[in-house]
């Protein structure tokens, strides 16, 4: 419909297998869900750990609009330029003030202003600023440019993905969580009208444990040393979420899981 957007987001891109689904299957899944617009995550895109200048690159030709991302971040230096030179790349707002990059942006899409924000969870990770305070004046801030707010929040606790979900309802149209790679069903349009789900999941390979080999997944409970994980070499599957928002009054009026296996 003309006075609607329909929001494409993919939950966190695991390593080749993930970069291998972006490539070959985004533009379709455009295509079959009409979507205007389409955020990522992609911390975890290269090897699992991080994103490099090549990550970007790529996932911006296949139709990603903005790529979000999180505690795995800073892994690859060699990504810290492009943070701050690149205005649809984001890292977690929430992160002090000197870091690089930058947490929002908007963008123009067919004439519709969109805002996006990035945010990072504190239980169960490192201990930044508080996201519901930056999130709150971040999102003050893209309210005088647009309506439209799209919130990605990376983190563990679902406690605090609820409540931050809450706490934004009526001013941004969405707060979809990612982080824990397994995709929830709880999608629902909270009473104000933000669209809200725990975990949009992972765009991975779905045969091992979070898109990681499972035998040292296990021997990693077993032994419960820091043995490093490594990617699981399968076919992935592209987990998000479409989110349908009216451009007039930036509130959700639909929101669809998506789970579709790639070649």
């Amino acid at each position: 419909m003309a006075d609607t957007i329909k929001a494409l987001l993919l939950g966190d891109i695991i390593g080749q297998p993930g970069c291998r689904a972006v490539f070959i299957g985004l533009k379709k899944l455009i295509k079959n869900y009409k979507a205007d617009v389409v955020m990522i995550n992609g911390e975890n895109a290269a090897d699992g750990f991080g994103i490099s200048p090549e990550n970007v690159q790529m996932f911006f030709s296949s139709g990603a609009d903005v790529i979000t991302t999180g505690n795995h971040v800073w892994q690859k230096k060699e990504i810290y330029p492009l943070l701050g030179s690149r205005a649809e790349l984001l890292r977690p707002a929430n992160y002090p003030k000197k870091a690089p990059g930058h947490g929002s942006c908007v963008v123009d899409i067919k004439g519709t202003r969109i805002g996006f924000l990035n945010l990072q969870g504190r239980v169960d990770l490192p201990n930044i600023d508080c996201p519901f305070v930056v999130g709150k004046e971040e999102v003050r801030k893209l309210r005088k440019e647009t309506k439209i707010i799209i919130v990605d929040f990376h983190a563990e606790n679902v406690e605090e993905k609820e409540a931050l979900g809450l706490y934004l309802d009526g001013q941004v149209s969405s707060v979809t969580g990612t982080h824990t790679h397994i995709q929830t069903g709880d999608e629902r349009i909270l009473t104000n009208g933000t669209a809200y789900m725990t975990d949009i999941g992972m765009t991975g390979p779905m045969g091992g444990v979070i898109g990681s080999k499972s035998e040292i997944a296990v021997q990693r409970q077993q032994t419960q040393m820091p043995l490093k994980m490594e990617i699981e070499d399968l076919p992935a599957t592209l987990n998000g979420v479409l989110i349908t928002i009216n451009k007039t009054t930036g509130k959700a009026t639909g929101i669809e899981r998506i789970s579709e296996k790639s070649l």
